[in-house]
């Protein structure tokens, strides 16, 4: 798919969303108009709505990934079960197996560690509920570093794991550690203790994470970590470390702004945002979601002064979503205005799902994971007011897909500033696991979406035969139509073409970090964007945008496939003075390949003799 940018890029597969939506009404499976119907048009024929089932909150069956534990349960039980749930995920990169480990309010001496595809959390109503006496941590110690087989300290494949929504209070003279990168989160969390590390804290190498809403209680050391995003975070103890960028928003107890050595971002408040929604359990043993309310110009947690506001969703709202549920039947319980809760495993889905209904939460459990098997959309989202999307992963299928989740049929114009749209915690992979296809992966045509920590991935690694240049094929990462769109925490990587494309006006990014595609064989093949450009910029703010701001973002290359691989660019956009960039970098990883300019035909080289070139601002 080819980007026009000298205006809004126009979605391929026109039409798709209404001719979805009409296979569904003709079936029984959504009530009311189809989005973008005419006025007085009508559905032929009528089908048995399929048989929903109801959730019971006070005993849902949340399925046999879902582990519940209480004070009560032995403590030997729960960390033999721990144990072995981590010996399963610990190097399970690309398997199907999922968990989520929940704990009732109470305390735990607990040395839990987090593998893959395992999601950690309380189950209080706040994280002062469910005490850790112990760790919750993840380690470098599996991934070969370099080429020395000796060395395992390598993090940067730590992937798709988290934890949330309790406290970590770590023996004396102990330290914690959180080696990750990508696709990882650490929200509302209070992590008590000297202090926690972001990599194996000797010399491996890892490649980014992120806070929200958390507090920490002592330093953080970042060590190797390539970037950072710490968002709504409370730094008691303060930071330590920087390698090339690191950035800090609506936080307390940061170090001070600087650029490039060392190289800290920050700004003093989050300007919109909504914290992710969570599960819980109530008064009487009801399990509920608890939906935060919107924040304005937000510092620190919203939880340490006292109970954050939103609402209280009891699950009885919900259908629990299980893997062997149809999309079918998924689709008639949003159309019955029901919330969605998918289990820890992996969904198949032979339609996409519709979600209809202004302020539906759309929450997974334990990495719970979407594959659209027959070349739809995973999720199409009308333009309503406050749908929330959370804790899953959407896997391509065989099948190409226009996008794999799509926020706001073509044309959408409904403003949503009282109410946005947010994702949470959404990830996108394109190959690895399986085969994968799509055109692009995440298109936000609706105005006023926050995004909040997404990793956006066309996998450059996994399984034989799931990946390559000719194999798992995608054009784009993100697509944003929208206006007044903000993203916190945005991670693309490895698409063919432009990784980021901004239509909107009034855009605003708060760390962004992208590698280039590794794998274009040669030159011709990475084709150009045009202007006699070589390859493909990182993010490209489109000529016809005249307001966008963006802040600590990175662009980094590693075409080992031909190292002679040039980019003419790593940032595309306006020259207008209302298109700001603040702190960029681009990064030749280990000189393997050539970043010309920074942005536009602005910064040095990134290449073998120079492998990292800043720009402080732009224009």
């Amino acid at each position: 798919m080819r980007a026009d940018t000298r205006g809004r890029l126009p979605l391929s597969r026109r039409g798709m969303v209404t001719a979805g939506a009409a296979v569904l009404v003709s079936a029984g499976l959504l009530a009311g108009p189809l989005p973008g119907a005419i006025a007085g048009e009508e559905s032929g024929g009528e089908s048995a709505p399929l048989a929903v089932p109801e959730t019971d909150p006070y005993a849902p069956d949340l399925g046999p990934n879902v582990h519940v534990y209480s004070p009560s349960t032995p403590v030997g039980q729960i960390q033999g079960e721990l144990d072995a749930i981590y010996a399963q995920q610990h190097t399970n990169q690309f398997g199907t197996e999922r968990h989520a480990v929940l704990f009732e309010p109470g305390d735990y001496p607990l040395d839990i560690n987090v593998g893959f595809y395992t999601q950690i959390a309380g189950l209080g109503l706040s994280p002062g509920d469910v005490n850790v006496n112990g760790h919750v941590r993840v380690e470098a110690d599996w991934l070969e570093q370099g080429d020395d087989p000796n060395n395992l300290g390598n993090a940067t494949q730590n992937f798709w794991r988290g934890a949330e929504n309790l406290t970590v209070s770590v023996p004396d003279g102990e330290i914690e550690r959180w080696a990750v990168s990508q696709a990882v989160s650490y929200r509302r969390m209070h992590l008590k203790g000297i202090g926690v590390q972001l990599w194996n804290g000797y010399d491996g190498w890892a490649s980014g994470g992120f806070y929200a809403d958390t507090k920490i209680d002592g330093f953080v050391e970042s060590g190797s970590q390539q970037q950072w995003l710490t968002r709504n975070t409370e730094l008691d103890g303060g930071w330590s470390g920087s390698v090339w960028n690191m950035v800090f928003v609506g936080s307390t107890g940061t170090p001070p702004p600087n650029f490039p050595n060392p190289s800290h971002t920050v700004v003093d408040e989050s300007p919109v945002i909504r914290e992710k929604p969570f599960l819980y359990i109530g008064e009487g043993g009801e399990y509920r979601v608890f939906v935060p309310d919107l924040r304005r110009n937000a510092v620190g947690t919203s939880w340490s002064g006292g109970q954050a506001a939103g609402e209280s969703i009891s699950l009885s709202e919900f259908f629990v979503v299980h893997p062997d549920a149809s999309a079918a039947t998924i689709n008639e319980a949003l159309a019955e205005g029901k919330h969605l809760l998918f289990t820890p495993g992996v969904h198949h889905l032979d339609q996409a799902l519709e979600v209809r209904n202004p302020d539906t939460v759309v929450l997974g459990l334990g990495l719970a994971t979407l594959v659209p098997d027959t070349g739809e959309e995973a999720i199409r989202v009308a333009d309503v007011d406050g749908v929330k999307l959370a804790g899953i992963l959407i896997d391509a299928g065989a099948d190409s897909s226009p996008t794999l989740i799509e926020l706001g049929p073509e044309g959408s114009s409904a403003d949503h500033a009282d109410n946005p749209t947010s994702l949470h915690d959404v990830y996108f992979r394109i190959g690895g696991s399986h085969l994968g296809r799509a055109d692009n992966s995440l298109t936000v045509n609706s105005n006023h979406v926050i995004g909040d920590n997404l990793w956006v991935w066309r996998a450059d690694h996994g399984e034989d035969g799931t990946w390559g240049w000719d194999v798992n094929t995608a054009a784009n990462g993100v697509i944003v139509n929208g206006d007044d769109v903000t993203m916190y925490g945005l991670f693309v990587e490895h698409y063919q073409e432009y990784q980021t494309i901004w239509n909107g006006e009034r855009g605003r990014t708060y760390f962004y970090q992208n590698e280039m595609p590794y794998d274009p064989p040669t030159q011709e093949a990475w084709g150009s964007s045009g202007n006699g450009s070589l390859g493909w910029a990182s993010y490209k703010v489109a000529d016809s945008v005249t307001e966008h701001e963006a802040w600590g973002v990175g662009a980094y290359s590693f075409f080992n496939v031909n190292p002679d691989i040039h980019a003419s660019r790593g940032f595309e956009a306006p020259n207008t003075p209302g298109v700001r960039f603040h702190n960029l970098v681009t990064v030749s990883l280990g000189g393997v390949g050539t970043i010309d300019r920074v942005i536009n035909d602005v910064g040095d080289a990134a290449n073998l003799a120079s492998q990292q070139s800043y720009v402080t601002s732009y224009p």
